[in-house]
């Protein structure tokens, strides 16, 4: 595809300074060409003429509609089965047995922030799923899952994935977890579907106001769009969010800076709150 439109400075750092502002991605100079071809489609059914045009078409768009296309068209939204598998490992081996014996009210809260199209939340209700057994009817084992992508989070609600994407799962729970539907695709089952609450959520909100804090918040490869500052703030707020005792998991290519973060370092990117 041929790109006629082409993005000036000025108006590449208006719609880099939105997005930092509105949703935390900070995109540098030589995303430029990304940002084109990602929202040319945007700029030709809307019969823009600039970005200029398309920017002023955001900001004065009241339903926030606009700025959710933009974030969807831009969101990379990359994630597979088993991602930084020991991760899993940890949470299987050492943190599902210590909240199944300390937890007596039998509630898990865990949060999968930054679910993108549900790999995540799904792996680890299907580790919660097997840990448990017979035992898990006594327990709430709802896992919050939430995106800023409208698009991500439509496809995660839906549960399908293709068949060559499980090929990562343990071969039982592909057999026990998932239906196929052709001979490309399957479909969790709903007895997992019903494990997961999605919600669209941004984590540029100023506060976090849950009813109650997570044992257990999974927020992996979402900081490596952010800069430092916005990092410290984001870190802040899933410490507050995280209850005492409890566990935040963030990507291999991340890390918390130790003197500022309350935090204690548990291993390669998991870290605890005590």
């Amino acid at each position: 595809m041929k790109i006629l439109l082409e993005i000036t400075g000025k108006e590449f750092r208006q719609l880099a300074d939105y997005i930092k502002i509105n949703y935390g991605i900070n995109l540098k100079e030589e995303k430029k060409t990304l940002i084109v071809s990602r929202l040319y489609k945007v700029l030709q059914e809307k019969n823009f003429k600039s970005f200029s045009d398309y920017y002023q078409y955001i900001l004065s768009d009241q339903s926030g509609k606009a700025g959710m296309e933009l974030i969807d068209r831009i969101s990379t939204n990359h994630t597979f089965f088993m991602r930084e598998a020991n991760h899993f490992d940890y949470f299987r081996d050492y943190v599902l047995p210590f909240l199944a014996k300390t937890n007596r009210e039998k509630d898990l809260r865990i949060w999968s922030a930054g679910c993108s199209t549900g790999e995540e939340p799904v792996t680890l209700a299907i580790i919660i799923d097997d840990f448990f057994g017979t035992e898990k009817r006594w327990w709430d084992t709802k896992i919050l899952a939430t995106d800023i992508s409208s698009k991500a989070l439509e496809i995660a609600r839906k549960g399908i994935y293709e068949n060559k994407s499980l090929a990562k799962l343990p071969l039982n729970w592909q057999r026990r977890y998932f239906k196929k539907r052709d001979a490309h695709t399957s479909v969790l089952v709903d007895e997992l579907k019903k494990e997961i609450i999605y919600r669209k959520f941004n984590l540029m909100e100023k506060t976090f106001s849950f009813k109650r804090k997570f044992q257990v918040i999974f927020c992996r490869n979402v900081m490596i769009y952010f800069d430092d500052l916005t990092k410290t703030e984001l870190v802040r707020k899933l410490y507050e969010a995280t209850d005492s005792g409890g566990y935040l998991f963030i990507g291999h290519t991340e890390a918390l800076n130790r003197q500022t973060t309350k935090y204690r370092y548990i291993m390669p990117a998991v870290y605890r709150k005590e």
